[in-house]
């Protein structure tokens, strides 16, 4: 076994079946443990696969060989949405205004609250500006803030922990709040927590992940246009 490892760490097949594996098992133990809030696969995987890069002294360089054929099927599996989105598209055409109007207010708070609690804890103005987006996938993300004068990378990391955070907790507010429509659950989850809290709304309810799609869409729009008017008239 260890002449086998030292041969996978020198070959892309290190990072892609490394990171095939910890997936199936992420999602073996999530449907054994019925979808629990912890048990959310992309976390699990994540953990995973950091644990054993850091066991067994593999360089990131290393695993991203392998790990980047993974990657390019981000966009392909993005563009895969429109399938769930069309088979519930009688659905958003009779709801557009409502749709429209969840989406836009819960695009203008997420941005607005993020830099105004950033900037009355202290933040440096590029912290400010980076939070602003946080709630939309990472090359929108880092391109807003990248624009207004922020920091790409930080804001790639807000986007991130944005992600992961809201879809620990995304299924626990739906319970407390009472809130078990799933095209709501899926508008708010693609909303507030992008790419992420959508895969796992597709993986519990294919009408949440066509919503969570539609919303990340939006928001990803609306975001775009809301942030650079909040640090011109609020001066972020």
């Amino acid at each position: 076994m260890f002449h086998v490892w030292v041969y996978l760490q020198t070959s892309p097949l290190l990072g892609l079946c490394a990171t095939l594996l910890a997936w199936q098992g992420a999602c073996w133990l999530d449907g054994k443990v019925g979808h629990k809030a912890w048990s959310n696969p992309v976390i699990l995987s994540i953990v995973a696969l950091t644990a054993l890069l850091l066991l067994t002294h593999t360089s990131y360089r290393s695993y991203f060989a392998g790990g980047r054929y993974i990657q390019f099927l981000l966009g392909p599996a993005t563009v895969a949405l429109a399938v769930p989105m069309y088979a519930n598209l009688q659905t958003m055409k009779r709801n557009w205004l409502p749709i429209l109007a969840s989406v836009t207010a819960g695009s203008l708070v997420a941005s607005l609250s993020a830099m105004t609690i950033a900037q009355w804890l202290g933040a440096p103005r590029e912290v400010v500006i980076s939070m602003g987006p946080k709630s939309v996938t990472t090359p929108i993300a880092m391109a807003i803030a990248q624009n207004l004068g922020g920091q790409p990378s930080l804001a790639a990391v807000f986007v991130l922990l944005t992600g992961v955070i809201g879809t620990i907790v995304a299924m626990i507010v739906f319970a407390a709040a009472r809130i078990v429509d799933w095209r709501a659950r899926g508008l708010a989850a693609g909303t507030a927590a992008h790419g992420l809290a959508t895969a796992r709304m597709l993986s519990i309810n294919q009408t949440a992940g066509a919503f969570g799609g539609l919303a990340l869409g939006l928001n990803g729009l609306l975001t775009s246009i809301f942030v650079p008017l909040l640090v011109r008239w609020l001066h972020f």
